[in-house]
Order: C-alpha cells, then structure tokens, then sequence
C-alpha cells in the first residue's frame, strides 16, 4: 500500500468535522469554525445515537451540518434486525427535524461491508448526506469496501486508515485518498489534532478531517455526597483547540 509519489495539494476548501458529545458542544463548534458536527452520545463506546431530545436541541443550537451517528449500540458493528429496523427510525426522525447528515456503519460477520442493508439506510436517509463511519477500519478488503460504498451512494468515509489512529494509518490514508480520486470524501480521524493536522494533509492528500478536540468539564455542583467518591466530570469540547485546528487548515489550504 505504499505510494512513493509526492502528494500535491491543489487550492481547495477544506472540512473540519468536529464530535459533539453534549450539546452546549454544537455552539462552540460552530463558534470556533467547525464545518460539521458529528453528534454522538456514550463516548466511552466509541460514540451511540443521541435521543431524540438531544438532537432535536443540538439542531436548535447551530446552524452548521449537523449529523447525528446513527449506531444503537457500542460494540462491533454486526446488527439484528431489530437493531437495523431501529436503525431506520432514528434516520427518519433525523430527516423530519432538518438534520443535514447521519453517519452509518454495517458490517457482515466475515468482515465485508453489509452492503443491502447499507443501501437501505442511505435510501431511507432521502436528501441528508452519509458518511461511512470508523467500522470501515474493521473491514478486511478496504480498496473493495471503498468502491462499494461509492456505488451506494455514500458521500465520505471517516477512516483512521485501518489501524488505531490517523497518524498510524497514514499510509493506507493516502492509498485510499488516491483511490477514491474524488468521488468519494475521505477524512481521517482518530487522534487528529492541530499539531498533526497539517502533516496528515500533506503525507494522505486528505481535505476532509475529524477530530473530538476532547477536554472534560467539571461538575458545577455545590454539593456532592462524599459517600460516593465520584469526580462527576463529562466530555465536552476544547474551543480553543478547534480554533486551531481550523486556523492551521485555513493557513494550509489558502498557501
């Protein structure tokens, strides 16, 4: 998988998608210069579907693309029935409140794509835009997943390129970037942050990023039962952090 070709960037624009775990997160992405917000729920699983409530208040909160991840469950990302038909109505309620975007992942035992029920995810997804999530780094044959979920008509593929971070993924990265030759979006995500965006853009040819600019939060509680000895933390967004995320690719794409 190894190209030795230098990578030329040409004049484009750029995406900066950032995860939401909570929703006072929609408002400081966008006020930090974020594209998108990835909405997510359970961040200690890797990111489930937010209620109902909370996306209906996130689409209240911004005005920028909004997609919530659409998984009922952490986990591997092989699904009942059940699971799938929920999978389906957490679409449609997201299409019937004005989100822009969902962000969906289905496998098959062997490691392939679950290609049919895939495709009626993103049918049932109508106008609002699919990006293929991180279970695409589960799959055994990534350059056949790829033209795969080009031809179901998904729009980007979030990918670490197959191993656990972007960074260690960057070869496979720039094959797929390469291979997808814009007809499909791939963006790198896990562990992107300002201080390695830059190079990711440079070593995989990538336009598109995604990073959780992940900080905790404290608990504004007065009183807390010592009994349970909790620190009462939760994820939430680093501000600053995506301010530099979108300066750095501002800086880069505009050169």
């Amino acid at each position: 998988m190894l190209f030795q070709e230098k990578v030329i960037l040409f004049k484009m624009n750029y995406e900066l998608e950032i995860i939401a775990f909570d929703i006072v997160s929609c408002s400081v992405a966008e006020a930090n210069g974020a594209t998108r917000i990835e909405l997510c729920s359970n961040p200690e699983e890797g990111g489930t579907t937010p209620s109902f409530g909370m996306i209906e208040q996130a689409r209240k909160s911004c005005s920028i693309s909004l997609f919530p991840i659409i998984r009922p469950r952490g986990g591997d990302f092989l699904y009942t029935d059940q699971e799938f038909e929920s999978m389906k109505s957490d679409i449609n309620h997201c299409l019937s409140i004005g989100c822009d975007g969902v962000v969906i992942g289905m496998l098959l035992s062997d490691g392939t794509i679950d290609i049919e029920r895939s495709k009626a995810l993103v049918e049932a997804a109508g106008k609002m835009d699919i990006t293929f999530h991180r279970a695409f780094d589960r799959v055994k044959d990534p350059i056949d997943s790829l033209e795969k979920l080009i031809a179901i008509g998904c729009k980007r593929i979030l990918t670490s390129g197959l191993y656990k971070t972007a960074v260690d993924g960057i070869i496979n990265l720039k094959q797929l970037v390469k291979q997808a030759n814009n007809r499909i979006i791939i963006m790198p995500g896990s562990g992107v942050r300002s201080d390695n965006v830059i190079d990711l853009a440079i070593q995989t040819g990538a336009n598109a990023f995604h990073s959780s600019a992940r900080t905790y939060l404290r608990s504004k509680m007065n009183y807390k039962n010592p009994n349970m000895s909790e620190s009462l933390v939760h994820p939430s967004l680093d501000g600053d952090e995506v301010k530099k995320l979108k300066q750095n690719l501002e800086n880069h794409f505009k050169n």
